[in-house]
């Protein structure tokens, strides 16, 4: 018997034992040299994992709400226009985000589930000048994934910077910023890329530094203001020592062993290893008769699965599957939240998590009063995961 349970839910993750060693290491001074060159790794390694090697990172202790708002209060002036690709919970917050910061803010809002149209999407960018468009790669409480390359590459076409949300996507989803064109691709520390809770992290572009330096008025947060942040940024990469606020030391110093992690592993093996575990996934989930909130597969996240419950199940299910030893979590978005579950599929998860969490689901679904076939699900996970990688979304 295990001596907890496994962790598969959308954030926080399973973490490797030796990111978790070192966020658990006698912490240094944040001036100590050692630790001004774990820093500099982190940086330049966090630009290698969002493939934008023209990138400015930034790394400031918050979480992935905070990074949002980094975006945000520094490229959004009261009176720009905005422009929200919604296809969820979290693309809600980044209108309201937005609408603090004095944007006024026009939304592209498909029906709950379905990806946005690129060709949708184009029409409202020509209709308007906006100032910046924000796309949710993921969104956390949906599943549903965005097609993020044509929508930065429509942004790109009319002038507008693109913001993409990669939360639940970073280092889980293809991405390529640079060869893209995304202008800021930002995340939290405590889903794909490995990491506990506690850091907002940013790649930004040449495109939009140069956008912030033209501001006309000052950035309204304090914290939130890339002019604070920059010069730290570029201090510790450059192996300086500088101050603003007191950084998350030994998470930062988890967050490099983290990178390191992924970067051997290799930007396209990894995101193939997600797309793979996703597809045995989502032939359990066919097994199981079980309904994604997602309406099609090209609109389903690689990073989690997001489910109906079926007929005559209820969420006390996810309590049944924590007795199997598998912690799930519950419906998230406030139109749908009793009506679904959803399994956190990211980072380090592999064929024994996904058979180990498909099996807890059949046992748990048929305790309810489900009919499932005993071992089908686990069968049709193990007969995906045989096949060979899936080529690319």
């Amino acid at each position: 018997m295990s001596e907890r349970d496994l962790l598969m839910i959308p954030g926080p993750v399973e973490f490797d034992p030796e990111v978790m060693r070192a966020l658990g290491a006698r912490t240094l001074s944040h001036l100590d040299p050692v630790f001004i060159a774990t820093f500099g790794r982190a940086l330049q390694r966090l630009r290698e994992v969002c493939l934008a090697p023209s990138a400015q990172p930034f790394i400031v202790a918050g979480t992935g709400t905070l990074a949002m708002e980094l975006a945000v209060a520094n490229l959004v002036e009261p009176g720009d226009r905005a422009l929200v690709v919604n296809t969820g919970h979290f693309s809600d917050r980044m209108a309201l985000i937005l609408a603090r910061h004095g944007a006024e803010v026009t939304q592209v809002r498909p029906p709950l589930g379905e990806a946005p149209r690129p060709q949708e999407v184009e029409q409202a960018l020509a209709q308007g000048a906006y100032r910046v468009m924000t796309v949710t790669h993921v969104d956390t409480s949906t599943g549903v994934r965005a097609p993020a390359e044509p929508l930065v590459r429509a942004a790109h076409r009319h002038g507008v910077l693109s913001v993409v949300d990669g939360v639940c996507a970073t280092a889980g989803e293809t991405f390529h910023q640079d060869a893209w064109g995304a202008d800021v691709y930002l995340t939290g520390s405590q889903k794909a890329l490995g990491v506990p809770p506690g850091l907002a992290l940013l790649t930004v572009s040449p495109k939009a530094l140069s956008a912030w330096r033209a501001r006309k008025h000052p950035v309204r947060s304090f914290y939130a203001d890339w002019a604070e942040w920059l010069p730290i940024m570029e201090a510790y990469e450059a192996g300086k020592p500088a101050y603003f606020a007191t950084p998350a030391v030994n998470l930062i110093t988890a967050l490099e062993v983290s990178l390191g992690q992924i970067l051997r592993e290799g930007m396209e093996p990894r995101f193939a290893r997600h797309r793979r575990m996703a597809r045995a996934f989502r032939a359990a989930w066919r097994a199981l008769g079980l309904r994604p909130l997602p309406t099609t597969e090209a609109a389903t996240a690689n990073t989690l699965s997001a489910l109906y419950y079926p007929e005559g199940v209820d969420s006390s299910v996810v309590g049944r599957v924590r007795g199997e030893g598998v912690v799930l979590a519950g419906g998230l978005h406030p139109e749908l939240k009793t009506r679904y579950f959803r399994v956190g599929h990211m980072n380090l998860v592999g064929p024994g998590e996904v058979l180990a969490t498909v099996g807890a689901v059949e046992r748990a679904l048929g305790a309810a009063g489900h009919r499932v076939q005993p071992g089908g699900a686990v069968s049709a996970a193990q007969a995906a995961l045989l096949e060979p990688v899936p080529a690319a979304d």
